[in-house]
């Protein structure tokens, strides 16, 4: 398969001690504050472990959100507010804008900033697993999941959670609708990607096959739009990034819609469909240059002398060539001036998100428990904030280095 993705970096976040001193009058109450530590650092260690797979993922994701939930909801599940929520302060970063910290008071903004993070470690993973030269079929199952997973998450975020927040969002912040339907209708876009590869595999009906390149292409047309309004100082690299693969799956969806075309006997018509995926390939080509020399944060890569892209280039070649041998010797069609319009519709291999929920409420957590918190007790001066210097450093994402075949360097 040997796919190649655009990735945005992690989010980076601030330590939390989860100390509060004299506010956790019991025991029980002071174990559940040492299991949230030691859980949230496991969780940002394995963000950045390349041996990590979705099994350690969603153990560990499992154990903070379960843990986390307590500062969030009611233990008698009522609407009322858990007292705990505004007890601690948390420090993201953005995935565009840098080592520029957001900080709020609030479980909520740690409960959307931690998951965006954990949305984006499973496009991370699939991007490394999608990147490789023998690829199995099991593989291809689980970029695909992964992709819809991480789809799911974002989705989620979306509309139960972020809503929650009493600091509105930031423009241009990760959790803006903007950025997040753009990472969404991305997820699915790159998971349609796979089932196109299946697909050729396979030797499907090459109109099944165009059919899924025109969706996939809209998918990231739609993202780049959802950007447009955004600074091109942050969003200029990944909008590079969505417009080349708009281009480069509209290039498929008219070569493979050629194909169609010629077995209709319908030469010409096949050979004007050939050269508008040959446009349609050049500006993916020139948009492949633009994308390295632009700077800004996300993957730093050659995606032109990607095998991906060195494949669709010879097909096309090919496929044009094959036209007009048959139209020179057999057909003798007039290739019509306009190129044909694509009304595709797939019927089959369309992405959904896989729907996502946080998990249930850790078992720790107990009416004793919570009562065992005293807000009466807190320092006046709150230690619990971090410092207004405090330093966000950024994570140490793994290397991944080019495959043989690949052309490039993903991070």
């Amino acid at each position: 398969m040997t796919h190649w993705f655009h990735r945005n970096p992690l989010k980076a976040t601030a330590p939390v001690s989860f100390n509060f001193y004299g506010v956790a009058t019991t025991p029980a109450a002071t174990k559940v504050c040492n299991d949230l530590r030691l859980s949230r650092t496991r969780l940002l260690e394995l963000f950045t472990d390349s041996s990590c797979n979705p099994e350690m993922m969603k153990n560990a994701t499992d154990l903070y959100f379960s843990l986390l939930q307590g500062f969030i909801l009611s233990l008698d599940d009522s609407s009322q507010e858990c007292k705990l929520r505004y007890i601690q302060n948390f420090k993201w970063t953005d995935t565009l804008q840098g080592q520029v910290p957001s900080a709020q008071q609030d479980a909520v903004f740690e409960l959307v900033s931690m998951g965006f993070n954990v949305a984006l470690w499973y496009t991370k993973y699939a991007s490394r697993l999608a990147g490789k030269e023998d690829i199995t079929e099991d593989e291809a199952k689980d970029v695909h999941r992964s992709l819809k997973i991480a789809a799911g998450i974002f989705k989620h975020l979306k509309e139960s959670h972020i809503p929650k927040l009493i600091t509105p969002v930031e423009k241009g912040r990760d959790l803006e609708a903007r950025l997040i339907d753009s990472y969404i209708i991305q997820c699915q876009a790159e998971a349609q990607e796979v089932t196109i590869a299946r697909a050729i595999e396979l030797k499907h009906n090459p109109g099944l096959i165009a059919a899924l390149a025109y969706e996939t292409a809209n998918f990231y047309q739609k993202a780049d739009q959802t950007l447009s309004s955004l600074d091109p100082t942050y969003a200029g690299k990944w909008r590079k990034y969505l417009n080349l693969k708009t281009c480069f799956y509209m290039a498929y969806a008219y070569c493979y819609h050629g194909q169609t075309l010629l077995a209709s006997d319908k030469c010409g018509e096949a050979i004007r469909s050939l050269q508008e995926s040959e446009k349609f390939f050049a500006k993916a080509e020139a948009l492949c240059k633009e994308y390295g020399e632009t700077k800004g944060p996300g993957t730093t890569a050659r995606p032109s002398g990607h095998l991906f892209f060195r494949k669709l280039g010879s097909l096309i070649k090919n496929t044009l060539e094959k036209c007009q041998r048959e139209n020179g010797f057999i057909y003798f069609q007039k290739v019509p001036a306009e190129a044909p319009q694509l009304e595709l519709k797939a019927n089959y291999g369309l992405v959904e998100p896989v729907p996502f929920e946080f998990p249930a409420l850790n078992a720790h957590w107990t009416p004793e428990t919570l009562a065992a918190f005293d807000l009466t007790k807190r320092p006046k001066d709150d230690t619990a904030k971090p410092k207004p210097d405090e330093e966000v450093k950024p994570l140490k994402e793994p290397d991944i280095k080019p495959q043989k075949d690949s052309g490039c360097q993903i991070s």
